[in-house]
Parts: C-alpha cells; structure tokens; sequence
C-alpha cells in the first residue's frame, strides 16, 4: 500500500492540480450564479446544465488518471450519475427551478456519498482528504436542504444551487492547498536526507 510519502510524485502532482482545477471553475460558477446568472435565464439555464456535466467530466478524468473508471467505483457512480442529472436538468427546466432544484438535491446527496467513499479510498494513499470527506458528508445535508426548499412556495434560483457550489469549491482548495504543503514537507525531508 502506498501512503503520501512514498506515493509518486506525479500521482499527487495530480490530484493537486485537480484540486485547483475543481476549485478555480467551481469558484468561477459561484460568481457568475450570484451575479450575472441571476439576471439572464439563458446563461442560468447553460450553467445549471454544466455544472453536474462538469462533474462528469472530472470524475471521469480523474479515475483515468487512476486506472480509469472501472477500478474507482465511487468515480464511476458520480460519473453516472452527474451525467444522468444533467441530462434530466436539461429536461427539467421548462418545468421550473423547483423541480431544477428537487433534481439538484437528489445528486447532491448521492454524489456527496461517492465523494465521500472517494475521500475515505483516497485517505490511504495520500491523506490530506478529511476535507473531502467532510465535503461528501457536507454536500448530503445540503442536497436535504435543497429539497426542503424545493418542496415549499418560495420563489428559487440558481442562486439557491451557488452556496452547495461555494462550499465545494472552498473543499476543493483547502485540498489542495493540504496536498501542497504536505509534498513540500515531503520534498523538504527528501532533500535534508
């Protein structure tokens, strides 16, 4: 079993720049949700598409990185089932942002539990994942949330959806910036022996 100090390199080179990558377009999601978003249907529309398509696509990406989908399980069941939920948000939207935000919700949920099971595997190999984990777990209560608010009359948005997306993003860099600081600690007692 590899553990972060004798991981190679490139694998944590890797996640990290992943980390960074997921941080930097979730953050950019977040922004335009908030603002521009809110006042132009069409973009919300494409947004609220992208987003779990996005997902997919870095699932997919990263368990390549990985020996593909087929050995990381979670992976491949996140990928599934963003693919699925950008599908049926395509179909959705004409129907109105509650049922947009009921289907939000049921991924949340599911997708937060194959990050978690993500997080925990990843745990063993290059630690510096408890924010993934909790990450995981977090995005569960807020897909509860986002169901809740669904269900009621109150008038939602995209910008209901951008705080799941800002906590993601926030998860994402302090990942990141743990695997950072780690392999520098790493590369320092590499270089001291």
């Amino acid at each position: 079993m590899k553990t972060i100090t004798d991981a190679k390199s490139p694998d944590r080179d890797w996640l990290k720049t992943y980390y960074y990558l997921r941080f930097a377009v979730s953050a950019v999601w977040v922004a335009l949700a908030f603002t521009v978003a809110k006042a132009v249907p069409p973009l919300a529309a494409v947004m609220l598409i992208a987003y779990p398509a996005w997902d997919a696509l870095a699932n997919y990406l990263d368990a390549g990185r990985s020996g593909g989908l087929a050995q990381n399980k979670s992976q491949m069941l996140n990928f599934a089932v963003s693919v699925v939920t950008a599908v049926v948000v395509a179909a959705t939207l004409s129907h109105g942002m509650h049922q947009v935000l009921q289907v939000f919700g049921v991924w949340a949920i599911l997708s937060g539990l194959f990050q978690l099971a993500t997080g925990v595997r990843r745990w063993k190999s290059y630690g510096a994942q408890w924010a993934m984990i909790l990450s995981g777990a977090q995005s569960g209560l807020a897909g509860a949330f986002m169901l809740s608010k669904a269900a009621s009359a109150a008038p939602v948005s995209i910008a209901d959806i951008a705080p799941y997306a800002a906590f993601g993003a926030f998860y994402f860099l302090v990942s990141a910036v743990l695997l950072t600081i780690s392999g520098a600690r790493h590369h320092a007692r590499a270089m001291a022996a």
